[in-house]
This record gives structure tokens, sequence and C-alpha cells, in this order.
């Protein structure tokens, strides 16, 4: 199987479009179409960030090797989220909520977990 087939893979795998799978990497649907058919190498960045947007082990990616997927920790996930936060310029509600919650003091943390906590006992025992 060549890089292009298990670029492919991957986007089949999300099930996404060419268009789709382009827009969620900043790149043209006909790039992504170079690739799938390996009229295009993809660059290293382009490999990286196929690997973090979407969890697969750049092993694979590059050489077939191994299994498809990263094992993902929680930190890994929290990574990978707060990346994606940062490479996008527009001001969502997602960035303007990590922002608000990166200002939160020790007893803001303590009043949210209290917070949360009685929202699960709320939901366990209506």
């Amino acid at each position: 199987m060549t890089i292009g087939e298990r670029i492919k893979e991957v986007r089949k795998n999300e099930k996404l479009t060419q268009q789709e799978f382009a827009d969620r990497l900043n790149l043209k649907r006909n790039t992504v179409g170079s690739y799938e058919v390996n009229v295009v190498e993809p660059s290293d960045r382009t490999i990286k960030d196929i690997c973090d947007k979407f969890g697969v082990r750049e092993e694979w990616l590059r050489t077939g090797e191994g299994e498809m997927m990263a094992a993902n920790t929680q930190s890994d996930k929290i990574a990978a989220f707060l990346g994606d936060l940062t490479r996008d310029d527009d001001d969502d509600f997602r960035k303007r909520f990590v922002e608000m919650l990166a200002d939160l003091s020790p007893a803001d943390w303590k009043l949210l977990e209290r917070m949360a906590e009685k929202l699960t006992q709320k939901k366990e025992h209506p």
C-alpha cells in the first residue's frame, strides 16, 4: 500500500470527503486527490498535520508498519485540542472558553468541580 492509499484510508476512516479532509488540513481538494493517487508526495508538514488532526501514527502513514491509530492518552487529546485552537485564527467559542478557563483561580476551579459533581449527581439520581 502506498502513502497515498494510506491517506485515502485515513480520510475514509474519518468518513470525510476529499473537500472536508482538505478543509481540516487547510489544503485544496485537488491536493488531497493528488496525494491519494500518488501524483504528489505530501510534505513532512502535511504528514505531521494528518497525524496530529486524525490521531494517526506517523510510522504507519509513512511506511504502513504497525497500527494506523495512535493510542490516545488524556494528555494527547488535550494537547491535540489545544494545538487545533492555537492554529485557528478565528475567535470561536472554544478559544474564548479555554482562555476563560486559563484565567480561573484555584478557588474558581474548586467551585467548578463542585458544580460538575452536583450535575453528575442529579443525572445519576433524578
